[in-house]
């Protein structure tokens, strides 16, 4: 199993950076290619037709409502449901349940069908707490985070490997079952301690996604959703003083192996 990053800023699409997006691969003992896109973010659309063309993709999964996670959403729609070939079938789209209704807000819509067209291009299927689900070979179970809207994170196993996402959210005890013994703990790092203490039940800490790593035991963390106002150094040092194992700070277009627990490029 690898994760590609297509996007990673915080909140934000940045100068460097689309917001948050990462395809996921894994293949099957039978030589199948599955592909399943976590987040679609503001801006990352257009990078990540640099990495797959998204007619390839078997499912996206959107972990929140918040436009930095799922705006791009909008641009996916208008490939697949527009596109000139006519075998795309419909994808299947895992999200929060309003994600539809929000996306057809966007566009100024009645209805979840594109202007134009007979079907809808995508299957909505809601998330929930606790869900189990498999796209192919991906294992996936979704647990409820702590966030100001509904948010999950994510723990995917394939072949014995574990990779688990965050999401967006504060320290929670939901988060340290998500992360336990993970092979690759893909977290986000949006505040800093000192700064951001004002703020609460929102984001993690580089100090607070080090503490979960080490108090469950992750072999390879790996920090994201650094917003453009912060030098992603001091989340990276913060996460460094509670946690001894592997630690990277992920940049767009890097590919994390979780097999091999390390990452393929960009280790440091």
């Amino acid at each position: 199993m690898r994760v590609h990053v297509i996007g990673c800023s915080g909140s934000f699409a940045g100068p460097a950076s689309a917001a948050s997006s990462y395809l996921i691969e894994h293949e099957d003992a039978d030589g199948r290619l599955w592909r399943v896109l976590m987040d679609l973010g503001s801006g990352a659309f257009g990078p990540l037709q640099n990495v797959i063309d998204p007619a390839d993709l078997d499912a996206v999964i959107i972990s929140h409502l918040h436009p930095d996670h799922y705006l791009d959403v909008t641009g996916l729609e208008v490939f697949w449901a527009y596109h000139s070939r006519t075998d795309l079938g419909t994808l299947p789209i895992h999200a929060p349940a309003p994600l539809p209704d929000r996306i057809s807000g966007v566009l100024g819509r009645n209805g979840h069908i594109p202007d134009g067209v007979s079907t809808a291009p995508f299957e909505y299927r809601a998330l929930s707490d606790g869900r189990r689900f498999s796209v192919g070979s991906l294992e996936i179970q979704t647990r409820a985070v702590l966030h100001p809207v509904e948010a999950y994170g994510f723990r995917i196993t394939a072949d014995g490997s574990t990779f688990a996402y965050s999401g967006d959210t504060d320290d929670c005890e939901a988060l340290d079952e998500l992360a336990v013994d993970a092979d690759l703990f893909l977290c986000e790092a949006g505040y800093i301690e000192g700064r951001d203490d004002h703020f609460t039940g929102v984001h993690l800490t580089g100090r607070r996604a080090g503490e979960v790593a080490a108090r469950t035991g992750v072999r390879q963390l790996a920090l994201t959703h650094i917003p453009a106002w912060t030098d992603p150094e001091i989340p990276l040092a913060e996460a460094r003083e509670v946690h001894t194992g592997p630690i990277t700070m992920v940049r767009p277009m890097d590919i994390l192996d979780v097999s091999d627990r390390r990452t393929a490029r960009n280790e440091r």
